[in-house]
């Protein structure tokens, strides 16, 4: 992703911390397409990373300009594929990385954090609770929390999102992104990018609508947007299989919730038994090793389009956010 430098926070002469994250393939999907009933729909593949999710992304941002600023203690909350990121990007700049996570994040996550070195700690609750522990620890140790949207760099990480999804397209977009939320900084990366790349002159005409797709289980993202709120209230008892989407209370949730309004987009939940059932159509008949989240952004737009959100005819970009293989014991 470094080859966009002059789009990310990094000055002349100096170096990222990067184990080669980024350049993603961007993937036609006939078959997918042809039983939803989609002309032309591609999946951005981000399994594809380093750690297997698009968290490397914002974690190389966030590590690079920590450990150029003198860091030397990391901390994170994690549903599970941030705390990955976390711990493989900090042992590649020789920092120590303590990881909060739920105790019921799968097993092949936490296996990826300790094996990076990371400093595992295993929270009862939700990423919520996660989130005040690695608070209290930061607070006691000097340690550099780096909790989404808390420190300003892990967004510019996932603003590459959107710069290789135009060049990958020849400098245009898609009609739409469906996008699985749970904190939404990939939401909110990609619509600052093309807010900058038509700024600059690189991009021409509306920017793709954008629609968060959450589990029915866990969704304040979509109750928020249809009740007309411009902020998410806490879901009580967030459930469901994709544990990224298990966040009841995205620190994000204003300028998500904006961004979906102001791209004419919107956001939808569904169950896991559907989300699951999508995750298995990416596999077994395009080989794409989807995750719970990538089978709930393929979903999302099936059901978008029975809503007549989506047409049949328009360009249609979901992400998989991540391998499914970290989900299987």
């Amino acid at each position: 992703m470094w080859r966009y430098r002059e789009w990310l926070p990094l000055a002349d002469g100096e170096a990222p911390v990067t184990l080669g994250e980024g350049g993603t393939p961007l993937l036609a999907v006939p078959r997918v397409a042809a039983k939803h009933g989609f002309r032309e729909l591609r999946v951005k593949e981000e399994g594809a990373n380093p750690t297997g999710s698009f968290k490397a992304r914002g974690l190389a941002a966030a590590v690079t300009r920590a450990a150029l600023a003198g860091a030397q203690r990391l901390v994170v909350p994690t549903a599970g594929n941030a705390g990955v990121a976390l711990a493989a990007y900090a042992a590649r700049a020789g920092l120590a990385a303590r990881v909060y996570a739920p105790a019921t994040t799968p097993p092949a996550i936490l296996g990826q954090i300790r094996s990076f070195g990371g400093d595992l700690a295993l929270v009862d609750g939700h990423i919520g609770d996660c989130g005040k522990a690695a608070r209290a620890y930061a607070a006691e140790t000097g340690a550099v929390d780096v909790s989404t949207l808390r420190e300003p760099y892990r967004i510019e990480g996932k603003k590459t999102l959107g710069l290789e999804l135009a060049e990958q397209l020849g400098w245009s977009l898609p009609d739409a992104i469906v996008y699985s939320t749970g904190g939404g900084t990939g939401l909110i990366g990609m619509w600052k990018a093309f807010a900058e790349l038509t700024r600059a002159g690189w991009l021409e005409g509306k920017p793709p609508r954008l629609y968060s797709v959450q589990a029915a289980g866990c969704a304040p993202v979509v109750r928020a947007f249809e009740a007309g709120t411009d902020a998410c209230a806490p879901w009580p008892d967030p459930r469901t299989i994709a544990v990224g989407l298990r966040v009841p209370a995205p620190l994000g949730d204003r300028l998500m919730l904006r961004a979906l309004r102001e791209s004419g987009g919107g956001a939808v939940a569904v169950t896991d038994a559907l989300l699951a059932a999508a995750a298995r159509d990416l596999q077994t008949l395009e080989g794409i090793d989807a995750s719970p989240e990538g089978g709930a952004a393929l979903a999302g737009a099936v059901e978008l389009k029975a809503r007549g959100k989506l047409h049949p005819d328009e360009r249609v970009v979901i992400f998989n956010t991540g391998a499914g293989w970290l989900y299987r014991a």
